[in-house]
């Protein structure tokens, strides 16, 4: 049973890690890769505006305290100008414990621009390399879409691809079916030229059926032609009857003209 649901387990794992390849798509890990390093990146930047905000309210506090102190030390002569020893001495204690305060804030003052620089630094440097994942990013998935590209339109030209597939398996069926049409027209066309197939519209006719058509037809031309040659050669033999009658009524005039005498006066 251990054994079941170990192979069980692989197989599972198997499968959806090769789901998960086919789902993968490198130039959106690589956007992911990149929207992540700027999120870092403007962390990095927060962290040093925080350091830097801080430092300078330390230095506001500095100044603060200065001036307190400056102050303390101008009473105290004041008081010891005056002859009043014990408010000098106040204010002298009191500019000490200024004075220690101003020890403290100034550690913690170098000690907080030591850390902005170091961030400063580190800002820098992430910021190189995430201009430089860009460029790499950006010359990966143009050589990836460049490949992929290619290898769909090899795919088109060989026909492996699914699309072209279903395309060509198309393009032969409408060929088969085409030529299983016209198979068939061919074949009804010899049935009923050779008589098998009767044609219920008597627009078709077999073949002794069209050469009898056809002489009958050659006849009539036959005859037509025949008609028009005899009509032609009769008027032509009556327009020859009409010019020889014209020449012999002419003649008999000029013979009774030379029969007829002459008087002279």
């Amino acid at each position: 049973m251990s054994g079941v649901m170990k192979r069980m387990g692989m197989i599972f794992r198997a499968k959806a890690n090769k789901a998960l390849d086919r789902a993968e798509d490198p130039r959106e890990t690589l956007d992911y890769s990149y929207q992540k390093q700027l999120e870092l990146l403007q962390k990095v930047r927060r962290g040093v505006a925080d350091v830097a905000t801080s430092r300078k309210r330390l230095e506001l506090q500095l100044n603060q305290l200065q001036s307190q102190s400056s102050k303390l030390e101008d009473q105290g002569r004041k008081a010891l100008a005056l002859g009043r020893e014990d408010l000098a001495r106040e204010a002298l204690s009191r500019r000490a414990a200024l004075q220690q305060q101003v020890t403290d804030l100034e550690t913690q003052h170098s000690t907080l621009q030591g850390e902005e620089e170091k961030l400063t630094l580190a800002s820098q440097r992430l910021q190189a390399k995430v201009d430089a994942f860009r460029t790499k990013k950006e010359t990966i998935k143009a050589t990836y879409t460049a490949a992929q590209a290619q290898t769909r339109i090899g795919e088109a030209f060989s026909g492996i691809s699914e699309e072209m597939g279903d395309v060509g398996l198309a393009i032969q069926r409408a060929e088969d079916k085409t030529a299983q049409l016209q198979a068939r027209a061919g074949a009804i066309d010899e049935l009923l030229a050779s008589g098998a197939l009767d044609d219920p519209s008597g627009m078709h006719k077999d073949d002794i059926q069209a050469e009898l058509d056809r002489l009958s037809g050659g006849t009539d031309v036959e005859l037509e032609l025949q008609r028009m040659k005899a009509e032609l050669a009769g008027g032509s033999s009556a327009g020859q009857q009409a010019i020889e009658g014209g020449n012999g009524q002419g003649s008999a005039q000029q013979s009774q003209q030379q029969d007829t005498p002459r008087f002279e006066k």
